[in-house]
């Protein structure tokens, strides 16, 4: 299964594809970072990202894909350019039929490392060893992509299995 993990954000977003072999083994096919321009206007960006999304999903062709969901946060301006980003994500991943499942920052970093309080180390020497990286993942929003994929592969493997 080729999954493409999501970490949102309106001057940063994440990526990430994970492919799951038949076995089980996972594979990073590629990861990165989407950036728009700080004094660019929002909805200049949020085209951007949008298109940049698309360009993703296109040359990749994800059969699923899995977004960090958003959480609290005490700045409110933030929380809503976070949630504007996500909100141009999934209709990106709806375009083009793509089924996006969502997590929170505690599932995903239950999901890769085991413990849900981890920092941004542990997540990527984790994400290092399970995708088997010659180097940790940089930056931490491509890290942190990675890691909402493995989330999502591990969950669908719970499902298919009947554990929820």
């Amino acid at each position: 299964m080729r999954v493409l993990g999501i970490d949102p954000g309106t001057a940063t977003t994440g990526y990430g594809l994970v492919i799951e072999s038949d076995s089980g083994d996972l594979q990073a096919e590629t990861y990165g970072v989407i950036t728009t321009p700080a004094n660019q206007e929002m909805p200049d960006r949020l085209k951007d990202l949008y298109q940049q999304i698309e360009q993703l999903i296109l040359l990749h062709r994800p059969e699923q894909s899995a977004v960090e969901k958003l959480y609290f946060q005490r700045n409110v301006t933030t929380a809503l350019s976070v949630g504007q980003a996500r909100g141009v994500i999934l209709l990106a991943f709806a375009n083009h039929g793509v089924p996006v499942a969502e997590y929170t920052p505690l599932e995903i970093k239950q999901a890769a490392t085991g413990y849900g309080a981890a920092d941004k180390q542990q997540v990527q020497s984790m994400i290092k060893s399970l995708l088997h990286l010659e180097q940790l993942p940089r930056p931490d929003d491509a890290a942190d992509a990675l890691a909402v994929a493995i989330c999502h592969l591990n969950s669908h493997r719970l499902k298919q299995l009947g554990v929820s």
